[in-house]
């Protein structure tokens, strides 16, 4: 048999493997609809496992490494959790969104955006803004009916400009998404690495890469956006770089001549949506509520505010202190708990909050998109 004839038959395979994730889909989706009449919660974490094991053993007797399953299935387990998880928030509703997010066609937001519109099954429509600031306006005025805004990365931390901006603004969050972030630099077709002398991305990503151009003498440059600076590039016959991920490069004509050049090789962003209404999130749904809380200027005030909700049972995944302009020395702390704010039990914690903090704003409820990954014991 020859290379092309193996080659027909590896695409025909491939073909069939994609045809048959497609209708894994939508399965999933039925899955939910029957999981929803029956308010039943949208993970079965025992039958996960069980699965896995099952298909660990069976890939084992033909010839497949269990290891190399495990992750394959991670992957498409979390694609129809999150599936899920989009139906029971949205329903059959479809249609187009329109998403207000960061720079042009390209960057990791937009393709954030893209992404979180895909999973809901809706075309995406995306309004391109030069700042955190002019999203957040454009919601606000009605330009888009949503807008994704990044909150914080594995690699370089939280992201203050958005902190600030939740605190001004009457926008809600309703759902979160998160993007692997992998960085690339990008350049004309024909340029050489030796040659560069400057490289220009958004701030966040250059700090992300900071390990890797502190060991060069290429001079670095903020732009607005990673596309802004993917566009610079492409319009610029001088010799310079943008950091970018490689498909919104290739939009512009620009090919990788390094990869793989964040700090970590985790790297994940997580964006948030913000809108004008706030959403409800059915209760059969892992729920995260975000909330801004200034506490009492005194001795163990945070302690206390902090055992309200441990004393009724709720996760806080997330605490970050910002400094109260015009108060030196005090701070803002904005938290992310594990809880729908529609139940009855953080009804009463936040009645308890507002009684002994000097504010408590909730800033959003929305499902929670963090798929812990479902752990099975190898098979023998």
């Amino acid at each position: 048999m020859d290379l092309n004839t193996l080659r027909q038959e590896i695409e025909a395979l491939d073909q069939n493997l994609l045809s048959s994730l497609a209708k894994r889909r939508q399965l999933a989706l039925a899955v939910a609809k029957d999981k929803a009449k029956r308010q039943g919660a949208v993970r079965d974490t025992a039958r996960e496992a069980s699965l896995l094991l099952s298909l660990m053993e069976k890939g084992q007797a033909l010839g497949l490494d269990p290891a190399y399953l495990t992750r394959l299935y991670h992957v498409i387990i979390e694609d129809s959790v999150l599936l899920q998880q989009a139906w029971m928030q949205q329903g059959d509703e479809k249609g187009v969104l329109h998403i207000a997010h960061l720079g042009r066609p390209g960057t990791y937001s937009h393709l954030a955006a893209q992404g979180y519109a895909s999973r809901r099954q809706c075309q995406f429509q995306g309004l391109c803004c030069e700042s955190f600031a002019d999203i957040v306006k454009a919601v606000e005025d009605g330009r888009a009916p949503l807008g994704l805004l990044p909150i914080e990365n594995t690699s370089s931390g939280s992201i203050n400009d958005v902190y600030d901006l939740l605190r001004h603004t009457h926008l809600h969050i309703i759902g979160e998404t998160y993007l692997k972030v992998d960085h690339h630099l990008l350049v004309k077709p024909g340029l050489s690495l030796d040659k560069i002398e400057r490289v220009y991305s958004h701030p966040q990503a250059l700090l992300q890469c900071s390990q890797y151009l502190g060991k060069t003498t290429l001079k670095q440059e903020a732009c607005p956006s990673s596309a802004h600076a993917m566009a610079k590039v492409a319009e610029s016959d001088d010799p310079i770089a943008a950091i970018g991920p490689e498909s919104g490069g290739a939009l512009y004509g620009l090919v990788a001549i390094d990869r793989h050049l964040a700090n970590q090789e985790e790297n994940h962003t997580r964006f948030i949506l913000v809108s004008r209404d706030a959403h409800t999130v059915p209760s059969q749904l892992p729920a995260k509520t975000s909330l801004i809380m200034a506490t009492h200027n005194t001795p163990g005030a945070l302690v206390s505010a902090l055992q309200v909700l441990q004393q009724h049972g709720f996760n806080m995944t997330k605490l970050e202190s910002r400094p109260i302009p015009g108060n030196p020395w005090e701070e803002l702390f904005y938290m992310d708990v594990q809880a729908n704010d529609q139940s009855d039990e953080w009804q009463q914690a936040y009645q308890e909050l507002c009684a002994i903090t000097r504010f408590v704003k909730v800033l959003g409820c929305y499902s929670d998109e963090r798929v812990k990954a479902t752990s099975a014991p190898l098979p023998q």
